[in-house]
């Protein structure tokens, strides 16, 4: 009775992720971009991570091997979406928003660099979809009295290299991928507002912003 039991309830767990996958598939945004980049047009490969004068205290992590244009994407953006609904702690919620933005937009680096411009870019929104859910999350810990005095730095120095690996995903983009790129700056660059304005108020120094007038 349990074995048929069990057996029933994996056959319902998989019936719902192939469904939640389908789901997925059908609902995320489709871009069309050309395929020449910068890096072609100049016969050689472009090189990501300019602007070398520029330091920013804060590090991106491992994205992990299996990228959105991977056949298993779907079950790991799953995943993503499960650990955040059984994630009570709301500190460690926001904190998970901010590590998917992050993974993401090395994510959108990586597949411009392969030259796959239309999965690249519809990541990258996904990235600054999870920061801005991030800087929510922060705002809505601060209001209930949660101390986020450290996660506040975090997220002002996110959304500064957030910034920066986008300026560096202008030098191989498709020409008509870029003002696409550039409007989705508009993102980090207004959380960085409102989280150095949020610091300042509390009499904490936040990070410098280097791309004044960007």
């Amino acid at each position: 009775m349990f074995r048929r039991f069990a057996l029933f309830l994996s056959a319902i767990i998989l019936a719902f992720a192939i469904l939640f996958t389908s789901v997925l598939k059908s609902a995320s945004v489709r871009y069309s971009f050309s395929q020449a980049s910068l890096s072609q047009e100049k016969g050689g490969p472009a090189v990501l991570g300019e602007q070398k004068d520029i330091e920013i205290d804060y590090y991106l992590p491992f994205p992990g091997r299996i990228l959105p244009d991977h056949f298993l994407w779907p079950l790991k953006a799953l995943r993503d979406k499960l650990w955040l609904l059984v994630t009570t702690d709301e500190g460690k919620k926001g904190g998970l928003k901010l590590l998917f933005a992050d993974k993401r937009l090395v994510m959108s680096k990586a597949l411009f660099e392969s030259d796959n411009p239309e999965i690249a870019f519809s990541t990258l929104t996904k990235a600054e979809k999870y920061l801005q859910e991030a800087s929510d999350q922060e705002e809505k810990n601060r209001e209930n009295g949660m101390d986020t005095k450290e996660y506040l730095d975090k997220l002002a120095k996110a959304s500064l290299k957030h910034i920066q690996v986008m300026d560096s995903m202008l030098l191989i983009a498709p020409e008509d991928a870029k003002p696409g790129i550039i409007a989705t700056q508009d993102t980090p660059k207004a959380i960085y507002e409102k989280k150095r304005d949020a610091m300042l108020n509390q009499g904490l120094t936040p990070p410098q912003n280097p791309f004044n007038g960007t």
